[in-house]
Formats: C-alpha cells, structure tokens, sequence
C-alpha cells in the first residue's frame, strides 16, 4: 500500500515537472514555429504522423496530424530527450510497423482506425521496455502537443493571455470598501 502510494506520487511529480519544464517554443506552438525537424527519414515522419494521428483522429475539429503534432513530437525529443528516448523513437517506429505487418499484414498506414488503435495498445503492452517506453512517450508527446498548439489554446481552450478587462464606462462605486455599513 505505501510503495503504490510513493509510485503514485513519483507519477504525479513527474508529469508535473514535464509540464513545468517545457521549453519556451513549446507554449502556443505552430508548425512555423517549430522550425525543420531533422534526425528521421520521411517515410518514418510519415508513420509518426499517422501513429499520433490514431492517437487524436480528425473529428470536427483537426486531428493531431494536419496540426502537425508528429513535429512537435520530434522536436521535444531532439532538444528535450536525451538518448534513450531518441533510441527508443527509431525502435518503437520499427516496432510499430512489424506489429502492424505480423497481426494484420499489411503496414501501419494502410490499417484501418480499429486496427491501428490496437497496434499502438499492443505496443503499450509489451513486454520489451524499448517498445512500451515509446509508447508511452508518444501518446504524451502528442497530447501535450495537441493541448499546446496554437490552434487548441485559441479554439478550443479559448486561452486570453491577459484575462480581466477594464472598463472605463462602469461608474465608480458610491461608498469606499473600506466604510463600514
């Protein structure tokens, strides 16, 4: 009971700290402001934007992949994420493929949204640490991508960055706050 307990709470530390610590690009990002992300060949940026798409699919609002999330993704773990996690990135992609071909043979991008849902629970399941810690960092990734993009924090959220207005059409109060009834 008090070891769940210290683990719960060393989860919650962590996620909180994550969330302290984002760089200052990542507060409102946009796909220009990103930048070039470098470090992976297209065909694997193009199965890390269908991974985070499964993750947060197109509905009436825009999914995570035409936000571009899979760069924010890539850009945190370039600049944030030492190497384990890079390692891990370039695996769990090899990982994400071979399942997808070994369960359904076909590749991960021809899958339909079910099966795709249930590669990426497959991979959060494994038994190989590599693979469940890519999991596990890219679904963070991408909703902490999603719920910082520019588009989430002034559509969705309906974020003001200096919330309270003044009035200057309000007349002044009567009585002072400091007077007693």
């Amino acid at each position: 009971m008090n070891m769940q307990r210290r683990s719960a709470l060393k989860s919650i530390a962590g996620a909180i700290g994550g969330l302290v610590s984002l760089p200052a690009w990542a507060n409102g990002w946009t796909p220009e402001s990103i930048g070039s992300v470098s470090g992976l060949p297209a065909d694997q940026q193009t199965l890390l934007g269908e991974i985070v798409e499964t993750i947060i699919p197109e509905t009436d609002t825009p999914g995570a992949k035409s936000l571009k999330v899979h760069q924010f993704a890539l850009r945190m773990i370039n600049d944030c994420y030492g190497e384990p996690a890079q390692t891990a990135l370039t695996k769990g992609l090899a990982a994400t493929e071979e399942t997808a071909r070994q369960t359904y043979a076909k590749a991960f991008a021809a899958c339909d949204a079910t099966q795709r849902t249930d590669v990426l629970s497959k991979l959060s399941a494994s038994t190989d640490e590599v693979t469940k810690r890519f999991a596990g960092l890219i679904k963070n990734l991408t909703i902490q991508g999603y719920m910082n993009s520019e588009y989430y924090l002034t559509n969705v959220a309906k974020y003001v960055m200096a919330p309270g207005f003044y009035h200057g059409c309000v007349p002044a109060p009567t009585r002072s706050l400091t007077e007693k009834k």
